[in-house]
């Protein structure tokens, strides 16, 4: 089933102060609307960044990025439209809209809004009201209001595509989100819970609390992978997935391919799971001769399971020959694509050892590799 995230990010946002939209302003070392974006790569299969008009310097960036653009409204209900729009030839068949304001939103609202629409038609997160409520006029209480079955609402707000296309077809306008709009056609909408957390940048304090929340989830993970195999009888070798012409071919239980094995284990090693022997002994004969991504995509699952992400890999080949450059950006699109991430998360290189030592005498390559892992 296919899902796409629309982050309506046309705003000017004036209260938020700084001279610029909120969601270009600078926050825990990021824009806005990057740490936005991100909060949604590996949940859905697409992502539509409305932008505005006057923002000609995010057009100019993010037209050459796998986002899909559209442009902004005359208000939110407008930029929702278009960006539904731009969605019309994707197959999609649920759709989540997102403010760009709310960077703090986790993968747990994310999965959950998308699990409700299994059932609900609709589905977004709200945050029951606790606090007292008063009503008030020029800073005096004037009265007080029945805090029972109230909601906060939140995002993103979940929707099948066709009904919440058609429900915003059918409005009048005026609606405060897109809850709204898909109550107006008749569509019920599933309430999941919310987050404190997932607080919408409004005023220029939000952005002392959105780092301090940052901070407080922050859980980055280093691991180093290294692998050595000798050369054999062979003609090529295989190294990051890619087949690479040589007059010696690399021995090994598996296809040998050091520099996969060696971005594995730095995965493990972040995980503090092991290494590539624990979890396919090779012992076993089922991977006698096996291809290296097996394992790396076990890799990858698991860190996903363990509720991680990958931010970027970094691997380094050492030998004499072959040589590597002419081959380096399919190993990279090779692994990128194994570990679903874009082509700047990952880097491949390599270099000599001058001669000395085993790579030195060319008998055998060695890798080094070291991955960054964050909590989703």
């Amino acid at each position: 089933m296919t899902t796409a995230a629309i982050i309506v990010a046309a705003g000017r946002g004036s209260r938020a102060g700084g001279g610029v939209p909120k969601q270009w302003r600078s926050l825990a070392g990021r824009r806005v609307a990057d740490w936005t974006i991100e909060r949604f790569r590996g949940q859905v299969d697409h992502i539509v960044l409305v932008l505005s008009d006057e923002d000609s310097a995010a057009w100019e960036e993010f037209r050459e990025t796998d986002l899909i653009l559209a442009a902004g409204g005359t208000d939110r209900a407008g930029s929702v439209r278009n960006g539904l729009a731009a969605l019309a030839d994707r197959n999609v068949q649920r759709v989540l809209i997102h403010d760009v304001a709310r960077p703090c939103v986790t993968t747990r609202i994310i999965t959950d809004v998308l699990n409700a629409l299994e059932t609900c038609p609709a589905a977004a997160p709200g945050l029951a009201v606790t606090d007292a409520l008063w009503v008030g006029h020029e800073q005096a209480v004037t009265g007080t209001q029945d805090r029972s079955n109230l909601f906060a609402a939140q995002t993103p707000q979940g929707f099948h595509y066709d009904a919440i296309t058609a429900a915003h077809a059918a409005h009048p306008g005026g609606a405060a989100d897109d809850v709204e709009v898909a109550r107006a056609a008749g569509l019920d909408v599933c309430i999941v819970p919310g987050d404190a957390d997932n607080l919408k940048i409004t005023r220029p304090e939000d952005f002392a609390r959105a780092e301090r929340i940052m901070g407080t989830e922050m859980d980055v993970r280093l691991g180093n992978g290294y692998d050595v195999h000798r050369f054999g009888d062979g003609d090529h070798v295989i190294l990051c997935g890619v087949k690479v012409p040589h007059d010696r071919g690399l021995q090994g239980h598996s296809d040998a391919d050091v520099g996969m094995h060696a971005v594995t284990d730095a995965i493990y090693g972040a995980l503090a799971q092991g290494d590539i022997g624990q979890h396919f002994p090779p012992s076993d004969p089922q991977w006698k001769g096996a291809a290296s991504e097996i394992f790396l995509r076990h890799a990858v699952e698991l860190a996903g399971q363990m509720g991680y992400r990958i931010s970027n890999v970094d691997c380094t080949l050492v030998c004499e020959y072959p040589k590597i450059g002419p081959y380096a950006p399919a190993m990279r699109e090779k692994m990128s694509e194994i570990m679903d991430l874009r082509a700047d998360q990952v880097s491949v290189k390599a270099t000599t050892s001058e001669r000395l030592g085993f790579t030195g005498r060319s008998e055998g390559i060695a890798s080094l590799a070291t991955a960054c892992l964050v909590k989703a």
